[in-house]
């Protein structure tokens, strides 16, 4: 059975999920697309070890002092997904890539269209980084928590940030 808290963030109440291991298996922003239903979270439970690992790490994220999260993650996905997910956490802190770019590194360099969508489905968002991931011009494309989060993301990696 999943297990959540919510925690306050610089980008709005962030939700934390957890597996019956005790894994994160879900971070997700207010009005995130692809949020899955309240009910699949489980009962609020804010005595996680996980969930206070998180909280800890996403405050040194936020100020600028962690640049990778080292929490436990149940990440369920199809294992593309899950491939495509893997390969997001290879992107260096303040770095981003393309689609095209990711497809090549998964061996499918014409999967880009479905290496989009499976980012666009990552559970876990900032601490599986697909807000590193732009269009093939550089551009700010699809991102769940929207594209003025994914900016403000990139520009706080960037140290640009403006809170």
């Amino acid at each position: 059975m999943n297990r959540h808290t919510v925690t306050d963030s610089p980008y709005g109440p962030l939700t934390l999920v957890a597996d019956a291991d005790g894994a994160l298996c879900g971070l997700y922003m207010a009005g995130q697309r692809h949020r899955p239903g309240e009910e699949t979270f489980g009962p609020r439970d804010d005595s996680l070890p996980v969930f206070a690992d998180t909280v800890e790490q996403l405050r040194a994220y936020f100020a600028g002092e962690c640049r990778e999260f080292t929490v436990p993650l149940g990440l369920r996905g199809s294992p593309f997904q899950r491939s495509v997910w893997q390969q997001l956490t290879r992107i260096p802190y303040g770095e981003t890539r393309t689609y095209g770019e990711l497809a090549e590194a998964l061996g499918s360099p014409r999967a880009s269209r479905a290496v989009g969508l499976a980012n666009g489905r990552n559970p876990v968002g900032i601490i599986v980084p697909c807000h590193r991931v732009v269009g093939s011009d550089g551009s700010l494309t699809g991102y769940g928590g929207g594209l003025e989060r994914k900016r403000r993301l990139l520009d706080l990696e960037r140290g640009t940030a403006l809170f």
